[in-house]
């Protein structure tokens, strides 16, 4: 019998790392340590009093059976305070709010509740992948706009073509960036919501690192508006929850309530034990102040290893990455083939997170450093980076 992909599935493009990870397992095979900055998924252990709320709740719910698919009340209070807390931002817990299994699923998943066959969504290029996987899989026309430093690392919607702006019914914003690290003021919401309201345009704002900041906090799209707006956030990188799958959607009722009749169809609701952590997590900010300042110890490190070598100076103001501009005459694969058979040193090229749009490629001039490995690991990268920079 003949087995075939489904048209969707054939759209996906193949995974973009096979080559990186053959090199590292020939590099641990011949004992040499590599050092992994590619994906970003934090190792510092879950903050104690998280494991120790998860713990308690277990035996607290022995007998809870399946959870809530929009989530406990007591886990929606907690958002709609954090919420408040944070942004200032008053939300009703019972219908502006609702759990998810983390981001990813909510992410991919959102588009089935509002995407028919042919509508454009608009999305960052670079971005989540399942920004435009689930754009695809709910048979939506994924439409890339670049995200260019001259710009800020800002969309920008002035180029795109009337007829596209007529047929879309999305539009996805990420920030602070993954992966650029660039934050977003009020006026540029303030444009992005004036255009979608012109447009009948949801606004679907992934907002996933607005805890992992340096200087400036970030601010949310909720602080001025929540009309044709939906928030997505997560425990992954504000308390290292990336394990615990669990995140939540808040906004526009209206949108809300579909994603909720979404969800009731395609997965479950988050385990309340997790839940009951995640509530520790929203009420503690000590621990999340403790992994900033633990990020922007291994930033300031990688940083001045950047400068020492000649590189452009990519500071990060948020986020848990620095997008590094590669040395010139580089592409970002090239540079991030070096850095691995040469330092031992695992990153993630820019080309690998974006593709060329109208000629243009913006991830080719850089790579991605996820700051994820411990402090001593990263001072023996940027030990290695800066000897023999003659490699260059």
């Amino acid at each position: 019998m003949i087995i075939k992909a489904s048209d969707r599935v054939s759209r996906i493009g193949s995974y973009a790392f096979a080559e990186v990870d053959k090199e590292v397992s020939r590099l641990e095979k011949q004992g040499i340590k590599v050092i992994d900055f590619g994906v970003g998924d934090p190792r510092s252990p879950t903050p104690d009093i998280v494991r120790s709320s998860c713990q308690e709740a277990i035996d607290r719910n022995k007998s809870s059976g399946y959870p809530s698919y929009i989530g406990t009340e007591e886990f929606r209070q907690a958002i709609a305070d954090w919420i408040k807390k944070r942004f200032g931002v008053n939300l009703d817990y019972e219908e502006e709010i609702t759990a998810t299994i983390g981001a990813k699923e909510s992410v991919f998943n959102f588009h089935e509740g509002f995407i028919n066959p042919g509508d454009f969504i608009l999305m960052p290029n670079p971005g989540y992948p399942p920004y435009e996987r689930g754009a695809l899989f709910a048979e939506g026309e994924p439409y890339s706009l670049n995200l260019l430093k001259q710009n800020d690392f800002l969309i920008t919607l002035d180029e795109i073509p009337r007829e596209i702006i007529k047929k879309t019914r999305m539009l996805w914003i990420n920030y602070p960036n993954n992966p650029t690290t660039a934050m977003a003021d009020k006026d540029f919401y303030r444009r992005i919501i004036d255009f979608c309201h012109k447009n009948d345009i949801i606004i679907a704002s992934d907002e996933c690192y607005s805890e992992i900041y340096y200087d400036e906090k970030p601010i949310s799209i909720l602080e001025l508006d929540r009309e044709g707006i939906v928030v997505f956030q997560s425990l992954s990188k504000r308390s290292a929850m990336t394990g615990y799958r669990v995140g939540f959607l808040a906004g526009d009722k209206r949108i809300i309530d579909i994603f909720r009749k979404v969800k009731t169809n395609i997965d479950s609701g988050t385990p309340i034990f997790i839940q009951d952590a995640a509530v520790a997590a929203l009420r503690d900010e000590e621990h999340v102040e403790i992994m900033r300042n633990e990020y922007k110890a291994k930033r300031d490190i990688m940083r001045e290893a950047f400068r020492q070598i000649g590189l452009k100076d990519c500071t990060p103001r948020a986020t848990i990455y620095i997008w590094q501009k590669v040395p010139q005459g580089l592409s970002s694969l090239e540079f991030s083939r070096r850095l691995i058979k040469e330092k031992a040193i695992v990153t993630t090229p820019g080309s690998a997170l974006s593709k060329g749009v109208d000629g243009i490629n913006p991830g080719d001039e850089y790579v991605r450093f996820a700051l994820v490995p411990p402090l001593e690991e990263c001072k023996e990268a940027a030990r290695r980076i800066k000897e023999g920079s003659s490699w260059f």
